[in-house]
């Protein structure tokens, strides 16, 4: 853990914490990704079958990849009645948030011109869950519940298998939110799936949710051929905080971002000496407790840092510079100060806001913009999942009122056939 500005200066020591939260990506890495996809495109489901073998140490054989209805059907009985209800209430909470950004068509005439937009969903979308040593419901509600709202017709999930199957609460979470098809499948090779297709698993036309470097990378790779969402790095959590901040509750929040990953990025930035103390004395002695400890604290080593600045103000000038996907406004008055934040992914106000909230059961989307990409990125929301057409009509006489402008920037641009394509409607000459 880094304590930065107790001298009076921290740009350098900020640059260089900065620059080690970037992911550095070696070509060898973007030549298997790439090899990876190669061999999807290539081979299909004998690929997909091989990679699992491999990679998730699990064996699957012909049909094996499709999740089965009774599956899910059995996952319900796997579950507790308090955690399903408690994935209701998220997931319904996510449905309300999300249906106030759903965009409308709209149309306006006048004087001989029509002009629109139409609003249409994506067809298809893949939605990309996590596996390995932990388990997303939560995720399968951010990506899923968002395409439905939107209106998307086929909404398939991946994920990577365990030794003992796709874990019930997952597949629990992926029926809820309407999702329409499930492959046990993930990785690099699973996104491949989802872009190209193979005979099993149909290709979609765009691709969301967060994943490893091999998951991200493949994402990078595959973009144009398919649409994505976002290229999701590790977690990120920052604090501003002031004298009357709980150090307990900054501690329990930057603990619960850095066990996600031994790259997630964990800052405080106070105008008080003393919270800084207080904080690390708390992050220690819950550290001691925490079941994923060594994740956490590595997180801490590597990429946590308690900074002092002279006022909020300036806190809000370095937080506007780092632009962390999560920003904690743990002051007195955190109305006041979120007139100065810019680039956050989200913004969780006051003591009794923590990030789980937002992870959650909140209703606003938890997949967010990471590594400073707050900065021009937004969160995944409906209009992901939604595309826009143009509409343009003219009549005759509408046309003729705006033919000679036309003319003069199609010319100006060296363009004649554009300008011929107006005359010849209009009765002019080249």
């Amino acid at each position: 853990m880094k304590i930065i500005g107790l001298d009076g200066s921290y740009t350098e020591s900020l640059e260089e914490l900065l620059k080690n939260r970037t992911r550095v990506i070696s070509e060898n890495l973007i030549e298997s990704v790439g090899q990876i996809i190669g061999s999807v495109r290539q081979n299909g489901d004998r690929a997909l079958a091989e990679f699992t073998r491999l990679y998730d140490g699990v064996a699957l054989g012909d049909g094996d990849l499709r999740v089965t209805k009774e599956e899910i059907e059995k996952a319900y009985s796997d579950v507790g009645d308090d955690f399903l209800k408690a994935l209701r209430r998220a997931r319904d909470n996510i449905y309300d948030f999300h249906i106030r950004q759903l965009e409308r068509c709209w149309f306006d005439k006048k004087d001989g011109v029509f002009l629109g937009q139409m609003i249409n969903p994506i067809d298809s979308v893949g939605i990309y869950v996590p596996g390995g040593t932990a388990r997303y419901p939560s995720s399968v509600l951010m990506n899923a519940v968002p395409a439905k709202v939107a209106g998307v017709k086929r909404i398939v999930m991946i994920t990577p298998p365990g030794r003992e199957g796709i874990p019930p609460e997952v597949l629990v979470a992926a029926s809820e939110a309407g999702v329409h098809e499930v492959y046990r499948v993930g990785g690099a090779q699973g996104i491949a799936a989802l872009a190209y297709g193979t005979p099993n698993i149909p290709a979609v036309d765009k691709i969301t949710g967060p994943g490893n470097i091999y998951v991200a990378l493949a994402k990078r790779l595959v973009f144009g051929d398919v649409g994505i969402d976002m290229i999701a790095g590790p977690s990120e959590v920052l604090i501003i905080a002031d004298s009357g901040a709980n150090p307990a509750f900054a501690a329990a929040d930057m603990l619960a971002q850095a066990e996600h990953d031994a790259m997630a990025s964990c800052i405080l930035i106070t105008d008080r000496e003393k919270l800084i103390r207080d904080v690390e004395s708390e992050l220690k002695g819950q550290l001691d407790n925490l079941p994923r400890k060594d994740t956490a604290q590595q997180a801490l080593e590597d990429y946590g840092a308690l900074i002092l600045v002279k006022n909020m103000k300036e806190a809000c000038v370095l937080s506007n510079r780092i632009a962390p996907e999560h920003l904690g406004l743990m002051v007195r008055e955190p109305m006041a100060l979120l007139g100065e934040i810019r680039h956050a992914g989200a913004v969780f106000l006051g003591d009794y806001s923590p990030e789980a909230l937002g992870d959650y059961m909140a209703g606003p989307n938890h997949v967010l913009p990471t590594g400073s990409t707050a900065r021009f990125a937004s969160p995944l929301g409906v209009e992901q999942f939604l595309k826009r057409t143009n509409l343009v009509y003219y009549s005759s006489d509408a046309l003729t009122k705006v033919a000679g402008d036309i003319s003069v920037l199609a010319r100006g641009e060296g363009l004649s056939a554009h300008s011929r394509a107006v005359d010849v409607r209009c009765g002019g000459n080249d």
